[in-house]
């Protein structure tokens, strides 16, 4: 056994996530203290030859990695403020859930400790933790990390973005736009080919080519947004708009909804109001980055809201309260 693979590691948080980051430090070799709020999810872990904390003072030691992935960083701020943690002199790897602003703020309280702190995303399910298939984001001092790096290594296919503590939260929200918006256009299609009788599995394979075709038009698209010139070399956007009306009045017809395709087509329709019919699609990175129109009412009501183009008397849509899925946690 080297001495990377002998590194102590630490691991707060023991929902399915965290159990499957514990066990993969240990397969690897890897001491492993284990801390939960509810100690019987240690169990299994320290059956494989974990230890077990009673608090989370005890759990964590100075110069020990530690590894925190609880349900919110709010838990996060419990677990590590408990009145026997000790952080002066601890590396602490946090990967819960978030946005970037939380990860910048808990980075300033962990230092402000005396730790050292690196921000985390794990774009990945439990399953493939300890694979290549599992990529974990860490943002954060660089230094910090490469001492780590190896030891994080057991845990999957790590990739360092930055010094900036936001990032790994960032690249997380922006997988999620990107995940959602190709399930969703494919369920678009797949409720259209539905009323003609033509099955999901039928139209799967279909839709991965085109998906995959569009994929290899992300690199020069990047060019183009990077470089702030859209010259059309496939197809202009006014083009685009006319397909996209097309898709909207075959949904219309067919007895399905038409909200995704109405929404896209009105920040389309705003670009070449704008002057950039003549330009290419990704022309609409400028409608993409600016601030959108803000519902009425607050989040937290009992119904979240979603607007479009038919608006109710608050100028909004109601769908009922939902939290979208996060990484499994406690």
């Amino acid at each position: 056994m080297d001495d990377n693979a002998a590194t102590p590691v630490t691991v707060l948080g023991l929902g399915l996530m965290g159990q499957a980051l514990a066990e993969a430090f240990l397969k690897a070799g890897h001491p492993t203290t284990v801390w939960n709020r509810t100690a019987g999810k240690a169990d299994r872990l320290v059956a494989e030859g974990a230890r077990p904390a009673p608090t989370v003072g005890d759990a964590i030691e100075p110069g020990r990695l530690t590894v925190i992935c609880v349900t919110d960083y709010r838990a996060v701020h419990e677990a590590l403020g408990a009145a026997d943690a000790e952080l002066d002199g601890t590396t602490l790897i946090n990967l819960t859930s978030g946005d970037s602003g939380q990860a910048r703020e808990t980075a300033r309280w962990a230092e402000a400790r005396g730790a050292r702190y690196l921000d985390g995303a794990i774009m990945a399910i439990p399953s493939t933790i300890g694979t290549p298939d599992a990529v974990i984001l860490q943002s954060g001092t660089r230094s910090d990390f490469d001492v780590h790096e190896p030891a994080l290594g057991a845990l999957g296919t790590v990739t360092y973005l930055g010094t900036d503590h936001g990032l790994a939260s960032l690249y997380d929200a922006a997988g999620l736009a990107m995940m959602w918006s190709v399930l969703n256009a494919w369920l678009q299609g797949t409720a259209l080919l539905r009323t003609a009788g033509v099955d999901a599995g039928t139209y799967a394979p279909f839709a991965r080519h085109i998906a995959a075709g569009v994929a290899e038009w992300l690199p020069g698209y990047a060019e183009q947004i990077d470089r702030g010139s859209f010259p059309a070399e496939v197809s202009a956007l006014e083009t685009d708009v006319r397909a996209m009306a097309h898709l909207i009045e075959e949904s219309e017809a067919a007895g399905i909804n038409a909200e995704l395709p109405r929404l896209l087509k009105a920040m389309a329709d705003r670009a070449v109001a704008a002057g950039h019919g003549k330009e290419q699609y990704p022309v609409l990175i400028e409608e993409f980055g600016k601030p959108g129109t803000r519902c009425p009412i607050p989040a937290s009501a009992p119904h979240r809201q979603i607007c479009d183009n038919t608006p109710d008397r608050h100028g909004c849509r109601r769908r009922p309260a939902s939290r979208p899925p996060g990484r499994l946690l406690e």
